[in-house]
């Protein structure tokens, strides 16, 4: 496991995720402020938001006063939720994880509600031991 290429390919991950919500963020001001340049852009980052770098460099060529302005809302967000982000995902995987064996757990400990034979209750009245103690 190498752990420095994890790390890398979560950044890379994160920027193109922030890319799509500076790009979220740009296309609500521009449908209040310009709603022709929000269709252009909203029809020019269809299918080609997945990395975030090669389409900031696409639209860089098309529209860079739009590049520039996804770039500064982009690292605006990066600033304000960097504080939080390491905790928010260790905790949030903690908590998924937790969730996820609970289920495993309660799924495998289940009984054959079917079987009657596998119920306890039904076990315990019919062992003929028991019947004996209570005689």
């Amino acid at each position: 496991m190498n752990l420095k290429q994890i790390a890398k390919d979560t950044a890379k991950t994160l920027q193109s995720y922030l890319t799509y919500q500076a790009l979220r963020t740009v296309l609500a001001q521009l449908g209040e402020t310009n709603p022709p340049l929000e269709l252009w852009l909203h029809n020019f980052s269809s299918g080609k938001i997945q990395n975030g770098e090669s389409y900031i460099e696409q639209l860089l060529r098309e529209k860079p006063d739009l590049a520039l302005r996804i770039m500064t809302v982009r690292e605006h967000i990066a600033e304000e939720i960097i504080e939080f982000l390491p905790e928010m995902v260790r905790t949030g995987i903690q908590q998924a994880n937790m969730e996820q064996r609970r289920q495993h757990l309660e799924r495998i400990t289940r009984l054959d509600t079917s079987n009657p034979s596998l119920q306890p209750e039904q076990q315990a009245t019919s062992d003929p031991n028991l019947d004996n103690l209570s005689s």
